[in-house]
């Protein structure tokens, strides 16, 4: 058996062709797997649990299905969707987690995270993170009519659309330090992420032996999980 991992959806109505892939590896990857993780960022944006969106019940109907048959999904907050919240965990049968987490799966210790708290080097955007996660900046935004929070979302995207075109790649990506330090401050020797949307599994050598990264890819032209299993941690990707 085997554990799969996904994260960087950035499902949304404007691309039925990514939920469709998204549905259909719900049927036929996950259901036969032992548990799925979703690392964030499932949807492009998150602007409450009360958001009548049909594409969030058909989404919450579909992970329910996947807990009814037996498979377990849990769920780590992305920078996109960090307000999803108990109510759609609930309807979903997902168990929501923190942003850093370890596990033992097949005899591996694994740290998860989404990853944006890794790109150190963004100041803009960890501080701009730190004031969106204050709680009480959370329960302003939540208290606001839906459209208002519909206009702030899209002019929030805009924004950060903007700001990144002008941002070096190095910049936006993982600081090794800090993946170094997360690692030995979780006695941990795997790392699984997203959020960069740059595939790839990483040799790292720290103070206390080798260790790995295991960067997962953006479900944009095509699907992208990882598989941990008994004898391997593998990186697939996938045609919707």
């Amino acid at each position: 058996m085997s554990t799969l991992f996904i994260a960087d959806l950035h499902l949304c109505a404007q691309e039925p062709a990514i939920t469709a892939g998204f549905l259909r590896f719900l049927q036929r990857e996950a259901m036969h797997a032992d548990a799925l993780y979703i690392l964030g960022d499932l949807f492009e944006a998150w602007i409450g649990d009360d958001d009548p969106a049909p594409l969030h019940s058909e989404i919450a109907t579909a992970l329910k299905a996947l807990q009814n048959a037996g498979v377990p999904c849990y769920f780590i907050h992305g920078n996109r969707d960090f307000l999803l919240g108990k109510r759609f965990a609930a309807l979903s049968g997902m168990t929501l987690l923190p942003e850093a987490q370890v596990i033992e799966l097949y005899g591996r210790k694994i740290l998860i995270m989404h990853g944006d708290t890794l790109c150190t080097d963004d100041r803009a955007y960890q501080e701009f993170r730190q004031k969106v996660h204050n709680s009480w900046i959370q329960r302003l935004f939540l208290a606001l009519p839906l459209r208002w929070r519909l206009k702030i979302a899209a002019k929030m995207r805009e924004r950060s659309q903007q700001t990144n075109r002008y941002k070096s790649e190095a910049i936006m990506d993982v600081n090794p330090q800090t993946v170094e330090q997360a690692l030995l401050q979780h006695d941990a020797h795997w790392l699984i992420h997203g959020h960069t949307h740059r595939p790839a599994v990483h040799n790292l050598i720290l103070p206390n032996g080798k260790a790995y990264r295991a960067v997962l890819g953006a479900w944009h032209a095509e699907g992208s999980m990882i598989k941990v299993s008994a004898d391997a941690i593998e990186l697939f990707e996938f045609p919707f």
